[in-house]
């Protein structure tokens, strides 16, 4: 396309002429120093640029970073095109002569064979009946206005889904204008287009059930301006614009967003869940996604904090449940360390569905917990980091659980208490008894003495049947080191040992049982010790080898 200056001006989003992809704003117009002709400063923004805005000492423009700006001709840059100019160039223009030449695969001689299509022509006249499609895909083609706008409906007039990522969109009136002639609209993603603080252009969405915002350069404040906007909305996506804060417009929480399920705020700046607390009276939320963001604490507010959020007086009554209908909490990669986190989920409602992987109290490797035990303390949950948590490995975890923290009851009491506050509910649910102690020579020796009665069971093939064996072992015996004690025990001829615990849930039910038997578990951990992966007195160990 050909470019005069008169087609840009300051905050105007321009790409590449040569690269749709590679967008940028348009910063300054004119003369540079010692250099012929009209230039086009442009701040780009994957960074990758030339200078900071300024050359030979005089400044043009202040760039975002040191290197994402430069000088570009007109010529070598695009205003770009109308909506249904990008529509016609997807859906009903036909391949190149050097697009078709660019499909090709080598041959077992490393010659060219070119490759085609069947069907080619069927599913180019199918896409090319606009007034049928559903749903179309505009992603980075430099779509910069609506264009025409009554040609739009006659194009178009069954979209349902649109998908504008990355193009040169700028102002909401253009918005307004694409879905005002898109009746059927319910779905439309904006994703990677620098959109305008200014909504002040932007008509009431009417349809707009799914609307994706991410790396738009939005705040919260522009949030609250689009709410009443969007008043059947259900999905809302902020991923990646830089929300630190949460923003009312007038009052101390969030209202409205009466039909609002999912809300996702990932990859964002979010450090404080006071700010996340504000979002807590939305009646219809189901879930939130909050993965990488910066929460180091997480807790389920109390009937002051909630009146404190509601701004009620003393007479305040129990009439807000906060995250009332939440079933899903996503918090993946934060900073998230202590247990007291973790235990307030059981305080949600309806919580069942938790990320908490690339969390430092997930990571073991740095004083985290592992798997078995996030399970056993969260009472609810039936989808963890993505996994579901089926009714076998609930009951396996918490009696492994059980198990560990009886290991260590030589601790108050109270410290059990606070440190396990499900310790005696699971204890009694799965009728497991108290460790009993055995009498020796010395009088009573129980296992906080830190011994443990261990029984080893080799099933490795190279060996034949051995008999098993029971050893006392130091409780911080580590996985390594019983590798090489089960070595030289069964004489082993494999240095790949591999060592289960075999879990006898039957023992520790009272009146449930499971079906068949449970599976042992893979202890892998070399640095873990025996009390870590929930070996306890009379516990068996199954010693095998790599085949």
């Amino acid at each position: 396309m050909e470019s005069s200056t008169e087609s840009f001006r300051l905050g105007q989003r321009v790409h590449s002429a040569t690269d749709t992809r590679r967008i940028g704003t348009v910063k300054y117009t004119g003369p540079v120093e010692g250099y012929s002709g009209t230039w086009v400063g442009v701040d780009w923004d994957n960074g990758d640029g030339k200078h900071d805005g300024s050359i030979n000492g005089v400044r043009y423009f202040q760039a975002r970073s040191n290197l994402s700006g430069s000088f570009v001709r007109t010529q070598n840059l695009s205003p770009g095109i109308p909506f249904l100019e990008a529509l016609h160039l997807r859906y009903r223009g036909q391949s190149t002569k050097e697009e078709e030449d660019e499909m090709y695969v080598f041959s077992a001689s490393n010659n060219k064979v070119s490759v085609e299509l069947v069907g080619k022509e069927k599913i180019e006249n199918k896409l090319s009946r606009l007034d049928e499609l559903a749903g179309a895909s505009l992603s980075y083609l430099g779509v910069s206005s609506a264009g025409s706008s009554t040609d739009i409906s006659a194009a178009v007039p069954n979209l349902k889904e649109l998908d504008l990522t990355g193009n040169l969109l700028l102002e909401w009136k253009d918005v307004g204008i694409i879905c005002e002639q898109l009746p059927a609209l319910a779905a439309l993603n904006l994703s990677h287009n620098l959109m305008s603080h200014d909504i002040t252009s932007l008509p009431e969405l009417k349809s707009i059930r799914i609307l994706v915002l991410n790396n738009t350069g939005l705040t919260w404040t522009q949030v609250e301006m689009l709410k009443p906007l969007l008043p059947v909305i259900e999905e809302l996506h902020l991923m990646g614009n830089g929300i630190n804060a949460i923003k009312p417009s007038s009052s101390s929480i969030v209202q409205g967003f009466n039909s609002l399920r999912l809300l996702n705020l990932e990859d964002n700046c979010i450090a404080d869940w006071n700010e996340i607390l504000k979002l807590s009276l939305l009646r219809s939320l189901e879930q939130l996604h909050l993965n990488k963001n910066q929460l180091n604490r997480i807790f389920y507010p109390d009937d002051d904090t909630v009146r404190k959020l509601v701004n009620e007086s003393e007479s305040y009554e129990k009439r807000h449940t906060p995250f009332e209908n939440l079933h899903c909490l996503l918090l993946g990669a934060n900073s998230i360390e202590d247990l007291a986190s973790v235990d307030s989920f059981n305080s949600f409602p309806k919580l069942v569905d938790i990320r908490l992987s690339e969390n430092p109290i997930t990571d073991p490797g740095h004083g985290g917990i592992p798997r078995f035990a996030l399970i056993a303390r969260l009472a609810k949950v039936k989808v963890l980091n993505g996994s579901e948590v089926s009714r076998r490995e609930r009951k396996e975890s918490e009696i492994r659980y059980v198990r560990l923290v009886m290991s260590k009851l030589h601790e108050s009491p109270e410290d059990i208490k606070q440190l396990h506050p499900r310790f005696a509910e699971l204890k009694e649910f799965h009728g497991i008894e108290d460790e009993k102690p055995s009498v020796g020579a010395i009088g009573p020796q129980k296992m906080a003495s830190g011994l443990l009665s261990v029984n080893l069971k080799c099933v490795a093939a190279s060996v034949g049947e051995k008999a098993p064996l029971t050893k006392k072992l130091p409780a911080t015996t580590t996985i390594g080191k019983l590798k090489i004690l089960c070595e030289s025990f069964f004489k082993l001829r494999s240095n790949k040992t591999k060592i289960y615990l075999e879990e006898e849930i039957n023992h520790f039910l009272s009146s449930e049982k499971l079906q068949g038997s449970p599976l042992p578990t893979l202890l892998n951990d070399e640095m873990a010790t025996l009390i870590d992966v929930g070996v306890g007195n009379d516990s068996t160990i199954l010693v095998d080898e790599e085949s």
